[in-house]
């Protein structure tokens, strides 16, 4: 038999690269999605972002492709969708690749994690101590120059150990609003409480804050009577309360084996994507179908599903 070049006596065999070393230029024409953009996304809040920041600045990051075999100079689209729609929109005709080898068509992104708001408004800080106005910031992300601002102002009256406990939690900015609201040592109990529940919600915070006590209050919030609370709206949260109660008693008989089947589902799922053939031929002949095993694949705890 004969012996391959790297696995010679004596030879160390290092990691298979994952991408080429230089960027490919490719026309968009070459490029074979490997998912369906539909026509809703382009409307969506992401893509318009994704398209100002392209315009304001241009591209960041290249799409990745990978060849499709037996079809010379043509290329399955594997990350970048949404940057490939906004360079066509823009009358693009090329655009610069990583050209990848390896057989997973699927692992891009998925472990992408959030940009927490604690994260967004240091970064939001350290481009405007840097020099960058709000004006262009808000171009290059598609937001409004208050909402930058907002942004930028965002843990003013938190106490550091909430941006602490915080920092790396995906919450809405309007949770800082609430937590203001509260002296440190009550922000730290409601900031405590949220993590152990794993509810961010802005509802959540608001019940928080209307459950605390005057004296719990930071004095602008205790002055404005923040957290007064009708006899109305308690009897309502009471009603609201009991006909929750009775949803979770009509599924507790089969919330069990139902997590239990989709947990298994997921898992044949995932496995299967992780087959490079057939994530190439469910693209090529089932999108639809792509798209669906996907979602399921990524979700997260099933248990809070």
């Amino acid at each position: 038999m004969k012996r391959r070049d790297d696995q010679t006596p004596g030879k160390s065999v290092g990691p298979r690269a994952a991408f080429e070393a230089e960027c490919k230029r490719l026309k968009l024409a070459q490029l074979m999605p490997l998912k369906s953009v539909k026509p809703a996304v382009l409307g969506s809040m992401k893509y318009q972002q994704i398209k100002a920041s392209i315009q304001e600045v241009g591209l960041v990051e290249s799409p990745v492709v990978t060849p499709v075999p037996r079809q010379p100079n043509a290329y399955f689209l594997v990350d970048g969708h949404l940057r490939v729609e906004v360079l066509k929109e823009m009358g693009v005709e090329e655009v610069d690749c990583l050209v990848t080898g390896n057989d997973d068509t699927y692992t891009y992104n998925k472990r992408l994690i959030r940009l927490a708001a604690v994260q967004d408004h240091k970064m939001i800080v350290r481009a405007m101590e840097q020099g960058v106005s709000a004006e262009r910031l808000a171009r290059s992300l598609g937001l409004a120059q208050e909402t930058i601002r907002l942004r930028f102002r965002l843990l003013n009256g938190i106490c550091a150990e909430v941006v602490e406990l915080l920092a790396n939690v995906n919450c809405p900015g309007k949770v800082f609003d609430m937590l203001r609201q509260m002296k440190p040592v009550r922000q730290i109990e409601a900031a405590e409480l949220m993590i152990g529940q794993k509810n961010f919600s802005v509802q959540f915070a608001r019940a928080m804050l209307a459950a605390s006590m005057p004296e719990q209050l930071a004095d602008a919030a205790r002055a404005n009577g923040s957290n007064a609370v009708s006899v109305e709206s308690m009897a309502r949260v009471e009603r609201e309360l009991a006909a929750l109660q009775l949803q979770i008693s009509a599924i507790e008989d089969t919330y069990g084996p139902d997590v239990l089947h989709l947990t298994v589902v997921k898992g044949y799922l995932s496995k299967l994507l992780e087959n490079a053939p057939i994530v190439k031929w469910l693209a090529l002949h089932q999108p639809e179908y792509l798209k669906e095993f996907e979602r399921i694949a990524e979700m997260g705890d099933l248990s809070t599903v």
